[in-house]
């Protein structure tokens, strides 16, 4: 009974630290009130120089990676047909771009792979998410080194978000955190 007395606080801090960690929606609520979105002001910021990336369009326009900023939020994917990972994600997405595409911007490059086997691998999965294969040297901030690598890019070039693994991109969580910013924007 003594050590229940002495030790009650900690007993009770530890088990609301348990809950917040383990039930999802009290977990995105505390980051919510705790990680509030102005903290994006410090985040890391791509340099226009890291914008200037020719790109073959495989199933749009060709054009220059910086053209995307300074207009709406931007989802840039690394990935290749040769990638288990990057395949894994593609349907989530699509779906996000289904659902995206006219508040935001997607640009996905095909890293270390031949434009037969991209055209290949987006006809056989009727996929229409731009995608495009660089025809100048990825440098600086968004240099992938691993793949999948994606990054959600505000229009300023602020990394909103940076993830190296596989993500299902149509989850709730991922269009919350986007409406964040995309509503911001309006």
């Amino acid at each position: 009974m003594r050590f229940l007395r002495k030790n009650l606080i900690f007993i009770v801090l530890l088990l609301a630290a348990g809950i917040a960690v383990a039930v999802p929606g009290v977990r995105q609520y505390l980051q919510e009130q705790f990680v509030p979105v102005a903290t994006v002001q410090e985040a890391v910021t791509v340099d226009d120089a890291d914008y200037d990336v020719v790109l073959k369009g495989i199933n749009t326009t060709s054009t220059n990676l910086k053209n995307f900023k300074g207009k709406k939020l931007l989802f840039l994917n690394f990935w290749g047909t040769w990638c288990k990972p990057c395949r894994e994600e593609w349907p989530s997405i699509q779906k996000l771009y289904d659902s995206r595409k006219h508040n935001m911007d997607f640009v996905l490059i095909a890293m270390m792979d031949k434009e037969e086997d991209v055209r290949k691998f987006m006809k056989d999965n009727n996929y229409t998410v731009p995608v495009y294969i660089a025809e100048s040297p990825i440098d600086g901030k968004i240099l992938p080194k691993v793949f999948p690598t994606t990054f959600v890019l505000d229009a300023n070039g602020r990394i909103l978000q940076k993830e190296t693994a596989t993500k299902d991109w149509n989850a709730a969580e991922v269009h919350s955190f986007l409406d964040k910013f995309t509503k911001a924007e309006k």
